[in-house]
């Protein structure tokens, strides 16, 4: 690359840099129903229309657009054929930002790949653009033939903050088809092998952050007075008034504190338990028998696969008043009486740590096999050569290495002492153990889908997961103290 050439590009750096960060915020309010720039309709007649729609789901789906509209429609309120047109704009939109995309993570390769992803960069902005154009266009159309006895529309917010976007990414990306210099021809297009690594692991990033941190914006529900059916915007900002109620309300703590504790002792017992897979493994891997071994291995992982309906179903058919067990008992004693195994509260944590324990001993175990089969065979004929036996060896060589990996899901179990799930708890919940199976999760289900009290139960999960993170620092912490090495 001569001096002219590198200029250049030294030059072009200052646009790629807004480029890309356009291109991020835009693609990130693309999710977020509150700038949607599709919200046109609020009411048709007497129907309330869902606004919560954004516009990666409006461009996705043509049905969330026009939802609640058919008596619209159907009665001549609104054209069917314009929803036509704001959908292919949000379409189009969704496509250019797809392009633009692409030609973003290869802006940082080469010069040669750099012109392509120019013109992918140009290609996706001016689809932007034109599809931002489309959804404006469908406002001012619906608005001027919406007949306004019936219907109720609003001008979106969204639609001049992507239209701004749009104008903006679209004359960058033209700068720089413009300005970047060409490649000669016949160079190969490449890219730093640190730059393909991000790539690599960009997907699992954007997937990380679309199921795992964008649904935290739900959280905002805790400081509104929801209910259920209504929309959070036209709701009353009640600050922290839901977090007073829940250490204020004497039947809340109360509640919460049988809850909690519940919760700790079944995660209690699972960490106590936590080495029975390990242990497992070990055995299992010392069975010669290759048949017997895979047959053990798969019989002990296939419950995992079974859903927690169809485990109840198992036990149910087992232990109920007119299960197996009841049902042989009484032939063989030639009596009447029966007992209720599952509606009773006896024992009920250890019976659900031995549930579990049924249901995922095996598929735990796989880790440790898994680690197992990565130890150095030579330590095992090393052994063989002193005369250890093949428990010395075990003790001596395989249970030491497993350490490292058995910490490992120790911290994990720390971290999530208080997420114990709910749909085992849930399926085995009646009225006579609802106090001493109920744990934190289902707690959160029952408050809030059970009883409608979203806000309480959005503020518990908040303190749950806030609290969850803590422990994982915490943990990750002291085995950094103790070991010499953490998780993260």
């Amino acid at each position: 690359m001569d001096e002219k050439t590198a200029a250049g590009l030294k030059r072009m750096q200052l646009p790629y840099a807004l480029v890309r960060v356009l291109l991020i915020l835009f693609a990130a309010l693309m999710f977020f129903p509150g700038i949607s720039p599709s919200k046109i309709i609020l009411t048709a007649g007497q129907a309330k229309i869902s606004s919560t729609a954004s516009l990666f789901t409006n461009a996705v789906s043509y049905r969330s657009l026009t939802d609640g509209l058919a008596r619209a429609f159907s009665r001549g309120w609104l054209s069917q054929g314009l929803f036509v047109m704001l959908y292919v704009g949000c379409l189009v939109v969704l496509l250019g930002t797809a392009l633009m995309a692409a030609g973003g993570c290869m802006s940082v390769g080469n010069l040669p790949m750099k012109n392509l992803g120019n013109r992918f960069l140009l290609g996706g902005s001016s689809s932007q653009l034109g599809g931002m154009v489309l959804i404006t266009a469908a406002y001012f159309l619906i608005a001027a033939s919406a007949d306004p006895g019936k219907i109720t529309y609003h001008f979106p917010v969204g639609i001049p903050v992507f239209l701004a976007l749009a104008v903006a990414v679209f004359l960058l990306s033209l700068l720089l088809f413009l300005r970047v210099p060409k490649a000669p021809k016949g160079e190969k297009m490449e890219m730093e092998s640190r730059f393909q690594l991000f790539l690599m692991l960009l997907p699992f990033l954007a997937l990380t952050f679309a199921f795992s941190y964008l649904p935290l914006y739900s959280w905002r529900y805790a400081f509104f007075d929801y209910s259920a059916g209504g929309t959070i915007s036209a709701e009353k900002f009640v600050g922290l008034k839901w977090f007073r109620t829940l250490v204020q309300n004497e039947a809340y703590i109360t509640r919460l504190l049988t809850v909690l504790k519940n919760t700790l002792a079944m995660s209690g017992l699972g960490i106590l338990t936590s080495w029975v897979p390990m242990v497992f493994a070990i055995f299992l891997t010392e069975v010669r028998s290759t048949r017997f071994k895979r047959f053990v291995q798969t019989f002990t992982t296939i419950p995992n696969f079974i859903s927690w309906v169809l485990v109840y179903a198992i036990a149910f058919a087992i232990f109920s008043t007119d299960g197996f067990i009841n049902t042989l008992l009484n032939n063989l004693t030639a009596t009447n009486h029966s007992t209720n195994y599952l509606g009773n509260a006896s024992h009920m944590w250890l019976k659900m740590l031995a549930w579990g324990m049924w249901k995922g001993v095996g598929w735990s175990a796989i880790i440790y096999i898994s680690s197992i089969s990565g130890i150095d065979q030579s330590l095992y004929e090393a052994a063989t050569v002193d005369g250890a036996n093949r428990f010395q060896k075990m003790r001596s060589i395989t249970l030491p290495m497993l350490l490292p990996t058995y910490v490992v899901m120790l911290v994990m179990s720390i971290a999530g002492i208080l997420s114990n799930g709910m749909d085992q708890y849930l399926v085995f919940t009646n009225a006579n153990n609802k106090d001493v199976i109920e744990v934190l999760d289902l707690y959160v289900y029952n408050l809030g889908i059970g009883n409608g009290s979203i806000p309480l139960s959005t503020v518990v999960g908040m303190a749950k997961s806030i609290i969850s993170v803590v422990l994982l620092f915490v943990a990750n912490t002291a085995s950094k103290w103790i070991r010499g090495s953490g998780v993260v």
